[in-house]
């Protein structure tokens, strides 16, 4: 009769692989159930979860200068304002041809009503003249305008869950994922 061969691993102490590999990783499983119970004892007992964070921007808005030629149609300089020659010169033609008209007292009626009416007839045609007497020129025009820019506030817009319900908070640093918790509520200042 031939006895069984002795068990390798039941040499040298009697404790089979499995039996010491099962030890081992109750042990590890137990020490990590304690530190996270240390952990959270000392932190306050929880987090908060961080659902969102959102750096707070301003509008911020820099004026500047923007210039362009432009072609713009004038009137000439005038050097006669008050159209003088042609109040003149239509004064003149207009009372040679009233003295053209009736003899007498009323031919010197009629060149002098012929003068009045050819000097205000002159001076309008020479105000017209002057009018379209016009030239184009090159004029520099500016205007302001503003650049708009969004930059950073400092704040951060934080939404967080703690025991099931969302708060929104305003923040002077991004939290991370995570909020700490002290005496059931979230820590909201940096800490250090």
């Amino acid at each position: 009769m031939t006895l069984p061969s002795p068990d390798p691993d039941m040499e040298h102490g009697g404790m089979n692989r499995q039996t010491l590999i099962g030890a081992v990783a109750g042990a590890v499983l137990v020490t990590g159930v304690a530190a996270l119970a240390g952990y959270r004892a000392m932190s306050g007992g929880s987090s908060a979860e961080v659902l969102s964070s959102e750096a707070i921007m301003r509008t911020v808005k820099t004026p500047r200068e923007v210039c362009h030629d432009e072609l713009v149609t004038q009137q000439k300089p005038v050097k006669d304002r008050h159209q003088v020659a042609g109040t003149v010169v239509g004064a003149v033609i207009g009372g040679v041809l009233g003295s053209q008209v009736g003899s007498g007292s009323g031919r010197d009626l009629a060149t002098v009503a012929g003068a009045a009416a050819g000097g205000y007839a002159g001076n309008k045609v020479q105000e017209r003249i002057q009018e379209g007497n016009t030239e184009q020129v090159t004029q520099r025009r500016c205007e302001t305008v503003y650049d708009s820019k969004d930059v950073p506030t400092g704040q951060f817009k934080v939404r967080y869950r703690l025991d099931d319900v969302e708060h929104t908070v305003k923040m002077d640093h991004d939290p991370g994922a995570r909020l700490p918790v002290k005496d059931g509520k979230a820590v909201l200042t940096k800490e250090g």
